[in-house]
């Protein structure tokens, strides 16, 4: 039979022998296995990698037509569409906004920028460029409460049945060149175009 002596120092050498393995344990899972299959996270590229400044870029357009005229068809093109202009002083730039509204608490709103630049002897040629940013919102929802002044116990806060709703941009982009300034453009010079004839 075992004396207390002797049964407490087993004790503690199995406590001993246990936290050593549990010790063990934890450092070897905290290691990654080559063969688990994951792989670490590549770094994000820098968004200023993706600006090549080619000289093929599709923002812009070469229109044979003076600075008015085209802009003229630049800003009917965009009022045909539903977009809002706004009022400038230099008839060489046009702004226009329109939003949407693809799902039920998201609104998206794409500003259009157009600037024309004459080109080419006697400005008979303009060249167009365009931009568009488009800005996306949530519908977020924040719970209204009020404070009611109890003597006893000081001022108790009750949240409201009612929220008050606001828009809060979570993305910002300009669309890039494709498809979207093709279609503007055809619509562009189909306009330009039109004018010249009824000259």
């Amino acid at each position: 039979m075992m004396t207390g002596s002797a049964q407490l120092s087993t004790f503690f050498k199995r406590a001993s022998a246990c936290a050593a393995a549990l010790l063990l344990l934890c450092s070897c899972s905290s290691l990654r296995s080559p063969f688990s299959g994951e792989e670490k996270a590549a770094p994000k590229s820098q968004v200023y990698l993706r600006e090549n400044f080619q000289a093929d870029e599709t923002f812009s357009r070469l229109f044979d037509g003076n600075v008015e005229e085209t802009c003229e068809a630049a800003r009917r093109a965009l009022l045909s569409q539903g977009y809002l202009i706004s009022d400038l002083p230099d008839k060489s730039r046009v702004n226009g906004r329109k939003r949407f509204q693809p799902e039920g608490e998201v609104h998206v709103e794409i500003n259009f920028n157009v600037v024309c630049v004459p080109d080419g002897q006697g400005d008979r040629l303009t060249t167009v460029f365009v931009s568009a940013l488009q800005d996306r919102y949530s519908l977020k929802k924040s719970p209204n409460s009020t404070s009611i002044g109890v003597s006893a116990i000081g001022s108790i806060s009750l949240p409201l049945s009612s929220s008050d709703d606001a828009l809060v941009k979570v993305a910002s982009e300009t669309i890039p060149a494709g498809a979207f300034y093709d279609r503007y453009f055809a619509l562009m010079q189909r306009l330009v175009s039109e004018r010249a004839a009824d000259k």
